[in-house]
């Protein structure tokens, strides 16, 4: 492995807002065995999230960005949340697939799009307990670690976990194949992981700069912002998806001439959490 898994961007002047982005990475180590051309693979990313929020860090969100690609493991699912299938000999403890898994979504992907596949061969234990260990553990004790230094220094953590999603659904999604998409949808577990007046600033704010926004349908939040959000004790967790029609070609996974006009809204919507997170 010649990367680590994540990069930090610690902002500045620092506040209480911390954005991560667990998809994003395009670091294809060498050991990843594809089943598909790498163009086709790449399909699976968050594609250029982090490039989106590259101005956060200077206007108050310090920014946890993944390197490694979501189909070499996915960062943001249960560690036992393992498709058996892939596997070419049985894993030595008990598994806990959920239907994330069964739609090929698991902590180690299955498909990249229906019928395309994403692993290029069998995994040994050895093969996904080295993807845990040396990229699934780190990033989530680096995320754990901000929280926690942000918490004991401001009292409070409002937290962002940033995705994007496909402009329309499919049969592993969901919503089902051909469902329009808004541009943002903004989820907290149905208010288990953040306060209603965090989701509704940033919805508000969204809708305000024009786009059409969702709250938790058809995403209602993934493990990361489960694991992470605790209203109770001033840590709030939300997860964002981004349309990706606003600033990519899915198909092509390059950057479109939206990107410059998106950035600049997640730039301002950055300003304003960030000012609030403060006060």
């Amino acid at each position: 492995m010649t990367a680590t898994p994540f990069e930090i961007a610690r902002a500045s002047p620092l506040t209480p807002l911390l954005y991560d982005t667990p998809h994003s990475g395009r670091f294809y180590p060498r050991d990843f065995v594809l089943g598909a051309p790498l163009g086709e693979v790449r399909r699976g990313e968050d594609a250029y999230v982090d490039e989106l929020l590259a101005a956060a860090p200077g206007v108050g969100a310090t920014l946890l960005a993944a390197t490694f690609p979501r189909c070499y493991i996915d960062l943001n699912r249960d560690e036992a949340d393992i498709d058996a299938g892939l596997l070419a000999e049985p894993w030595p403890e008990p598994l806990a697939p959920t239907e994330k898994t069964a739609r090929g979504l698991g902590l180690i992907r299955r498909f990249v799009v229906p019928g395309v596949e994403a692993q290029g061969q069998k995994l040994t234990v050895r093969d996904v307990r080295a993807r845990i260990r040396d990229v699934y553990r780190p990033y989530h004790a680096a995320l754990d670690s901000l929280v926690r230094e942000l918490r004991e220094r401001f009292g409070s953590v409002w937290h962002v976990n940033w995705h994007s999603m496909k402009s329309t659904g499919n049969a592993m999604t969901p919503d089902g194949p051909g469902a329009a998409r808004p541009d943002f949808v903004v989820s907290d577990r149905f208010g288990e992981s953040a306060s209603s007046r965090v989701t509704g600033l940033i919805v508000e704010t969204l809708r305000g700069a024009g786009h059409t926004v969702s709250v938790n349908q058809p995403y209602s939040g993934g493990t990361i912002i489960r694991r992470t959000g605790r209203p109770e004790q001033n840590v709030h967790s939300v997860q964002i998806e981004i349309n990706r029609a606003l600033y990519l070609d899915e198909a092509a996974v390059a950057i479109t001439a939206g990107a410059p006009a998106l950035a600049a809204t997640l730039e301002a919507l950055t300003r304003v959490l960030a000012a609030a997170a403060r006060g």
